[in-house]
């Protein structure tokens, strides 16, 4: 018979199987995934129920057959002088005995060893695992939650009761060690550690946490700490690997440290007190990361009440546009210079549901432009999925590049596909601008930079995900239907770089955009040159 941990096994085996689907990238398509493990679990709760019904029968079998074997075995030939127990003996080591085999070979894992091998290929791989691990690490980072919130699943903006478990916080603190993360695997692994303490119970020994821990507190530079935790690790587990060699070793730098700088009055390392949470996020590639983030927050925010008395809503009717003479629609000034509006109901639930469903079959992970090769590619900084739809697949892309060319009064005949996106776990676009500052991207050569970009929102966002422009501290927030509209390059033909902008990490909930790119050809009279390179 086939067992229960031989099954098991190849389950895992299953889930190992690798893909490149990048799920963990777009709400969208991982919630396809929530239905295929009702499913999985439908099937595996059928499979329990016939493993059980055969084990009944089974264990009838072998409660009758011990009781008469007990008897037998006692007497064997005083049981077989009567001839009615030798018949049935013979019975049933001839018959009953086979009969029993093929029930016990029977399988009735089939069905679900079936079902899983359909879905297998749709299954997230180690890719996945880690890439919504690091998702989780960014959102702690921007929006400034610590390690013990984040494991009590205490978000703004939840509504589920979840938690991290003592193995959660441990494998996102490994996936930090191996992406050579010191910061945060020290931040998960003393959260691990932690939730020990407290009594939790864990299938990773708390040795290992230990060890991750001390090494990774000692790659933070603070020599103090990681011989506190590895001495603690050594009188836990003295035959350890690693534990006695790395003490030594740290303590010879500590002591050397301390020579050099003659620090007199610092106390032994042995009395060092551990300390938490306690070391500075290490410096990236982004300049104005810290204001970046901060307007995620809706910290930092430049909105004076100067500013804002310049700020109107009006009735908009793309300057007499018959589509819109009897039906204008309502703008709303967001920002003054550069201008930003955005237009209410500037799509309804029922195009916003199409849209989605036909972008939802073709999404796929998002690409950047390498500025050194000019190659599409993927990036770090940018964690969504998108599909590019044509106004011909149906009436509703066709409604919809209509009317942001009536809004607008530009034409789309040069403007780019209508672009859907769908943001995963912690899914962001960090800032960016939307025109070429490539002077010989070839891209341009036909219809020209992108001169303005239309962006409609079609989710509301629990927590996140707004629209931010670090360079005059502007935030927009996604509301559901609503579309905002910015001009990418001045008058002149030059890129107006106070447009760099980013879409901050979801942090709650699904976000779904779709935008348009106004390219420059074919506005020449719709949009004319200023006399100036600033008009």
């Amino acid at each position: 018979m086939q067992s229960c941990s031989a099954i098991l096994v190849f389950v895992l085996c299953c889930l190992c199987q690798t893909t490149d689907a990048e799920v963990f990238t777009s709400i969208g398509q991982m919630t396809d995934l929530i239905f295929t493990e009702r499913e999985l679990v439908q099937s595996l709760k059928e499979y329990i129920k016939a493993e059980e019904s055969k084990l009944a029968a089974v264990k009838s079998w072998a409660s009758k057959l011990d009781a008469l074997t007990r008897a037998s075995t006692s007497d064997p030939e005083g049981f077989l002088s009567h001839p009615v127990n030798a018949y049935k003996l013979m019975k049933r080591l001839n018959t009953e005995w086979s009969a029993l085999e093929s029930l016990v070979l029977e399988d009735p894992s089939d069905g679900f060893i079936s079902n899983i091998s359909v879905h297998r290929q749709y299954f997230p791989d180690e890719e996945d695992e880690k890439g919504a691990a690091k998702a989780l690490m960014r959102l702690q980072d921007t929006y400034k939650l610590d390690s013990e919130s984040f494991s009590k699943g205490k978000l703004p903006g939840g509504r589920y009761n979840t938690h991290l478990t003592v193995d959660d916080c441990y494998d996102m603190g490994k996936t930090a060690y191996n992406e050579v993360d010191y910061y945060h695997a020290v931040l998960w692994m003393q959260q691990a550690l932690r939730q020990v303490d407290a009594g939790e119970e864990a299938d990773v020994p708390k040795s290992d946490i230990l060890d991750y821990l001390s090494y990774s507190v000692y790659q933070m530079g603070d020599l103090p700490r990681a011989i506190e935790l590895t001495r603690r690790l050594v009188s836990m587990d003295p035959g350890h690997q690693r534990a006695g060699s790395n003490l030594r070793y740290f303590e010879k730098l500590l002591a050397k440290e301390l020579s050099e700088t003659a620090e007199t009055t610092k106390a032994p390392a042995s009395e060092q007190p551990i300390q938490l949470d306690t070391y500075e996020r290490p410096r990236d590639y982004l300049p104005e990361r810290e204001i970046y983030e901060g307007l995620c927050r809706g910290e930092g925010v430049k909105m004076t009440e100067r500013k804002r008395s310049r700020l109107f809503c009006r009735y908009h009717d793309g300057n007499r546009n018959p589509r819109l003479l009897f039906k204008p629609m309502l703008e709303e000034d967001e920002w003054d210079s550069p201008h930003i509006v955005r237009y209410l109901n500037a799509l309804s639930h029922e195009e916003i549901e199409k849209i989605k469903e036909i972008a939802k079959p073709r999404l796929a992970r998002a690409t950047v432009r390498d500025p050194k090769t000019g190659i599409l590619t993927t990036a770090s900084y940018r964690v969504s999925k998108s599909a590019w739809l044509e106004g011909e697949e149906d009436p509703v892309i066709e409604r919809v590049n209509q009317r942001i060319e009536d809004i607008t009064g530009l034409t789309v005949k040069t403007a780019e596909l209508l672009q859907v996106a769908n943001y995963g776990v912690g899914g962001q676009y960090e800032p960016h601008f939307d025109f070429s500052r490539r002077p010989f991207d070839s891209n341009l050569k036909v219809d020209g930079n992108r001169l303005a970009t239309y962006l409609n929102y079609m989710t509301d966002v629990d927590a996140g995900g707004a629209t931010v422009f670090p360079d005059f501290g502007a935030v927009i927030w996604p509301r559901k239907g609503t579309a905002v509209f910015w001009y990418n390059l001045f008058r002149s033909g030059e890129g107006d770089y106070r447009t760099r902008h980013a879409a901050c990490p979801v942090l709650v909930g699904s976000k779904w955009v779709s935008n348009k790119w106004i390219h420059e050809r074919g506005q020449e009279f719709r949009r004319p040159c200023g006399l100036s390179e600033g008009d």
